[in-house]
């Protein structure tokens, strides 16, 4: 494994991780009235694109953080959407 994949994973290992806080503190509260629908949707569909461009370049680095990014935020859209407070 050469240096750029070794900074690519850390560097998407840090922003994945970001949102584990937030998904966790919303499942333990069954709260997301304060979380913005708007922004999860445009945020999961960028998501969904960089995963795109990581499969057709073949980058291990992008294809993997960026699963991790999609399922923590849908996760997290899930919430925002069954909970009702």
């Amino acid at each position: 494994m050469d240096n750029f994949t070794i900074i690519g994973l850390a560097a998407g290992f840090c922003t994945t991780a970001a949102f584990l806080p937030q998904a966790v503190k919303t499942w333990r509260s069954k709260s997301a009235k304060d979380l913005s629908l708007g922004m999860y949707l445009i945020f999961c569909t960028g998501v969904v694109l960089w995963l795109t461009y990581g499969i057709l370049i073949s980058d291990l680095p992008i294809i993997l953080t960026n699963l991790v990014t999609l399922i923590l935020a849908i996760s997290i859209l899930y919430f925002k959407l069954t909970f009702k407070e």
